[in-house]
């Protein structure tokens, strides 16, 4: 099993070291200016690096070592007065993790009557100084971009500014889940279905984006799995089964049992190979084991995803990416498509067959009996659920046609109104620019069929997980 690692944040202030012996209390004030940085940084999960008040050269190029050393995931550079771009450049150069600039003001503003009555222009030019946080970032933007750093900037106040402290927690958020994805374990298991063109995926560039790593692992050992689990085991998870789904009464005992089987094995397989995420399709024509198998493992996915490892039908390894970053927003990442329109209440439907993300289920999701499998091999129990009622963002990750990798997001409504009760997920989906233009608008930037959705608005967390990537991010639907 790999060792879980907190996101590790770096920290540190800039001034000028010239200036100490002029203004006596100028140092003091801009290294407690860092410490409340650091405290409103602190959270469970995240280990705060904090390297106090960096003034020259020399201890830049220590710093710069000292962020190595300690594997940080990304930098605040906390601008509390002029500092020379000299005390910055090493040390993001050395650390070579991407960096956040804070130009925070101290107060909303300088009292400027009482700045002015002041006696001792000495002092004057001290507490002038308290406030020089913006003065020298233009000088940092220009020393970065020619030196080849990308850089992103939150500007504010050190107190009382909601919205500069919800964009630097946007900023921690998306670091959390780019480490997170760099420390995954995404388990491909099976092959693509056939003729699927879009879906098929460079998984070296997957892995060259987000890092993580990818584990193949075969059909077969999920069904000898199976064969190893027991009576009370089944028992047991048929028993969940019903508290956790709202079972139709046309589910036969003997289906829940064949999920349940396969439920456990799933989550011995998951174990044994210590997955995140899942991507998946198999037929298993001629083996009936595997056929069994791949035939009842939808509510055994439908649990995994519910609990953080998102899994993935139609082995669609882009959209079990898209699906685990939701997740580790807190989003969810339910597997969906757009399938139909309805141009009189202007929604897009969208839905899919296979697994649900029931933690984001508006109300409890259904298992219901399937005949056929529309398009796969086998029949067995399914689930039916619409995403929660509320604001949604949809997520794709599009391989372009230069072999790269970009974030496609979109904002909109689920709303309520009929859904086809066919024992797959099903919602409705509402976009600001509506349903036409939403669609075509998705379309032009050339995604694959599947995306992922899940709750609450966060396209501009994705945004800022797609800069930290170096990687493009568009956005669609309406909403800024």
């Amino acid at each position: 099993m790999k060792m879980k690692r907190n996101l590790r944040v770096g920290l540190f202030g800039i001034g000028l070291d010239t200036y100490w012996p002029q203004f006596k209390r100028l140092k003091p004030r801009l290294q407690r200016y860092v410490r409340v940085v650091q405290g409103k940084l602190s959270r469970p999960g995240v280990e705060v690096v904090n390297l106090g008040l960096i003034d020259n050269p020399v201890k830049a190029l220590e710093a710069g070592h000292q962020f190595r050393a300690a594997d940080v995931d990304l930098i605040f550079l906390h601008v509390t007065t002029y500092a020379l771009s000299s005390t910055v450049l090493p040390v993001v150069q050395r650390a070579k993790v991407p960096v956040i600039i804070l130009n925070l003001s101290p107060e909303v503003a300088i009292d400027y009557a009482k700045f002015n009555q002041m006696t001792n222009r000495t002092a004057m030019t001290g507490e002038w100084l308290a406030h020089c946080a913006a003065c020298p970032v233009p000088e940092i933007a220009n020393v970065f971009s020619r030196a080849g750093i990308a850089f992103h900037q939150v500007t504010g106040m050190l107190h009382d500014d909601p919205v500069c402290w919800k964009e630097v927690e946007a900023w921690m958020e998306a670091a959390r889940v780019a480490h997170t994805m760099f420390h995954n374990r995404l388990g491909l298991m099976g092959h693509y279905y056939g003729g699927m063109l879009d879906i098929a995926s460079d998984t070296t560039m997957q892995c060259a984006t987000f890092g993580g790593h990818i584990e193949i692992v075969e059909v077969d050992e999920l069904a000898a799995l199976r064969r190893e689990v027991s009576a009370k085991q089944i028992k047991d998870r048929v028993a969940h089964f019903k508290k956790v789904f709202d079972v139709q009464p046309d589910c036969s005992q003997a289906e829940l049992e064949r999920a349940a089987k396969t439920s456990i094995a799933l989550d011995r397989l998951v174990k044994e190979h210590d997955l995140g995420s899942l991507a998946y399709f198999y037929s298993g024509t001629g083996n009936a084991d595997n056929e069994d198998a791949i035939s009842s493992i939808i509510l055994g996915n439908s649990l995994l995803t519910a609990r953080g490892i998102p899994v993935a039908g139609e082995y669609e390894v882009k959209n079990a990416q898209a699906m685990k970053i939701m997740d580790a927003f807190g989003a969810g990442g339910s597997f969906t498509e757009y399938y139909a329109m309805d141009f009189k209440d202007d929604v897009v439907l969208m839905g899919h067959d296979g697994p649900g993300h029931i933690a984001i289920a508006e109300g409890k999701t259904k298992v219901r009996p399937l005949e056929v499998y529309h398009g796969k091999v086998g029949r067995g129990l399914s689930v039916e659920m619409s995403v929660k009622h509320g604001p949604v963002t949809c997520l794709s990750v599009v391989e372009t046609k230069e072999g790269r990798l970009k974030l496609l997001s979109a904002e909109g409504e689920s709303v309520p109104g009929p859904v086809l009760e066919i024992g797959n997920t099903n919602s409705r989906y509402k976009f600001s620019v509506g349903a036409r233009q939403f669609v075509n608008d998705w379309n032009a930037h050339g995604p694959a069929h599947h995306c992922a959705v899940g709750v609450g608005h966060i396209a501009d967390k994705i945004e800022k997980l797609g800069r930290l990537l170096g990687i493009e991010v568009c956005r669609v639907g309406g909403s800024k």
